[in-house]
């Protein structure tokens, strides 16, 4: 039987007592000085060579990695670790919510993990400080929230990275979107048409927005500002990435994401793009939009095109006090393309529609609908292309709206609004 906490916090001080003062074990010594603490005390008892593998491996998670988490985060098909309170930790596995049966001794069992692990980042996290974030070295992100914040005890979630990230033609082969809608999407962004993504929590934002940025031509030069770097643009020999830092916890040496769009724009970028926008930066990331860097690309939470358009507008409106309408114009001006993404109850991120913004008169955004998806009792959605005059199914590449014939549609709207 595995040690418990309390039990477990012996060993590891009977271990780290053997260890050199003043120099950092490798994992290999580590795990060494662990087997030989393992064969000692057990000598002579009933553990089979199997159990005390696991001992030795259970001690190694507790010292080096996330203690009962770590068999979670080393299994590639898990996407995010969720720990509700001691007893109650769930998982996402290929789109599906799990609860496991692993379980922390106690809360203090839970805090104890959490500072140490924010603690190898050298982030503090505690009762005048109870929210914090860090990435871990494989890229994954932790959220810790604690006591008083939470007030039924510690909170913890990691949303993992996994270093995959599906290319367009993957997104079409697992019927994300039709191809038809993925060559328009690639010509847009060739044609360097501003594109805003939008969905709910985990719709697959990044994940699309990772695959549209691969279509960039290569002799552009990019800049990346993301609150945490996710983005993989590997391969790109004209990149710039930026990562913003929330401030410690006397309020000093936080960046944010405007402090970083502001300092893109003076790195002579093409293109600008912008992980996520969720406050007071939309408006520097829209201001981007408009001054000189065709082709910029974000991402933002709503639950439809038109909702997120008018989100995007309510922020614009708190960081410049401008009026709402003149905000909403702003929007509709900067924004060429929205692609609205859902997750199914089975997981399935989708593509629900792409929508081309003409425009705002007569007080509302103007919408050309380029693609909808409808839903059908099928598990595999009808994908249809949407035009004013029909809507039918699309099972082939076919030839839809330009990039250019959707330049000169939003042209002739903006001349038709010019006195």
């Amino acid at each position: 039987m595995l040690p418990g906490y309390k039990e477990k916090q012996n060993w590891i001080r009977q271990i780290a007592s053997r260890l050199e003062p003043g120099r950092e074990p490798s994992d290999d010594e580590l795990k060494r000085l662990i087997a030989a603490e393992v064969s000692s005390r057990t000598q002579g008892s009933s553990l089979s060579l199997n159990e005390k593998s696991q001992l030795i491996r259970h001690l190694f998670d507790a010292m080096r990695g996330l203690d009962i988490l770590q068999p979670l985060l080393d299994e590639s098909d898990i996407t995010e670790i969720m720990v509700n309170n001691p007893d109650q930790i769930y998982i996402e596995r290929m789109g599906r919510l799990e609860k496991t049966d692993l379980s922390f001794d106690s809360a203090a069992h839970l805090s104890h993990v959490i500072s140490r692990t924010f603690g190898r980042a050298n982030k503090l996290v505690h009762e005048r400080s109870p929210i914090a974030d860090m990435r871990l070295e494989d890229g994954s992100r932790v959220h810790a929230i604690l006591p008083p914040a939470a007030p039924e005890g510690p909170v913890l979630s990691i949303r993992r990275f996994t270093g995959i990230h599906p290319s367009m033609d993957a997104l079409v082969a697992n019927r994300t979107l039709p191809e038809a809608q993925a060559v328009f999407l690639a010509d847009a962004v060739r044609s360097r048409k501003n594109i805003f993504i939008s969905g709910g929590t985990a719709s697959g934002k990044t994940t699309f927005l990772n695959a549209l940025a691969a279509f960039i031509p290569e002799h552009e030069r990019i800049v990346t500002v993301e609150d945490a770097a996710e983005l993989d643009l590997s391969g790109r020999h004209n990149l710039v990435r930026l990562e913003a830092r929330t401030a410690s916890s006397d309020g000093g040496g936080g960046i944010t994401l405007s402090h970083l769009i502001h300092s893109s724009l003076r790195l002579r970028p093409d293109r600008v793009i912008v992980g996520e926008v969720r406050g007071v930066e939309a408006y520097d990331m829209i201001q981007a939009m408009q001054t000189g860097h065709p082709g910029s690309m974000s991402t933002g939470h709503g639950n439809s095109s038109l909702e997120m358009l008018n989100r995007l507008s309510l922020l614009l409106m708190t960081a410049s006090q401008l009026p709402w309408e003149a905000c909403r114009r702003m929007v509709a001006s900067s924004i060429d393309l929205l692609v609205h993404l859902v997750r199914q109850a089975d997981g399935r991120r989708l593509v629900a529609g792409i929508s081309a913004v003409t425009g705002f008169e007569e007080d509302r955004f103007q919408l050309s609908p380029v693609y909808r998806l409808r839903e059908t009792a099928d598990p595999a959605p009808c994908m249809q292309e949407t035009s004013k005059a029909s809507c039918r199914p699309v099972n082939r590449p076919q030839k839809i709206h330009s990039a250019a014939r959707l330049a000169g549609r939003k042209e002739s709207v903006q001349e038709k609004k010019r006195p």
